[in-house]
């Protein structure tokens, strides 16, 4: 019975701990570097854990390359009044942010966000 209950509280003290599964952004991407694309979207995936703005913009050679952006949570984005017909493929933006390690990635940590088309402009964090 002893043995019983030993495994009963341990699975109950289990269930209670918070697993993160986060990954680093310092491990993806280069925080002590900020660069700026001018481009055209492709598409928003917008979803958990994170959102994926995909831009073609020049790359590192300067021909066009489609460039991954990794942006918040869609609850996040929400809470932030990104909703999900906020971005629409064909949208001009300019987009700064971490670049990614590997420069021949073509990724982004979304810092900040704008359409100049509007005015429309997003400043904020993510986890």
């Amino acid at each position: 019975m002893r043995t019983f209950a030993f495994a009963v509280f341990i699975l109950i003290g289990a269930a209670a701990i918070r697993v993160d599964g986060h990954h680093s952004f310092a491990a993806t991407y280069d925080e002590s570097r900020k660069i700026e694309i001018t481009g055209q979207i492709l598409s928003f995936s917008y979803r958990n854990p994170h959102s994926v703005v995909s831009v073609e913009a020049p790359g590192i050679d300067t021909a066009a390359a489609r460039w991954a952006i990794e942006w918040g949570a869609a609850a996040q984005l929400l809470r932030q009044g990104v909703a999900r017909d906020t971005l629409k493929a064909g949208d001009k933006v300019v987009i700064s942010g971490n670049p990614g390690r590997r420069a021949a990635d073509h990724k982004l940590r979304l810092l900040t966000i704008s359409r100049p088309t509007d005015g429309w402009t997003w400043t904020g964090t993510f986890d």
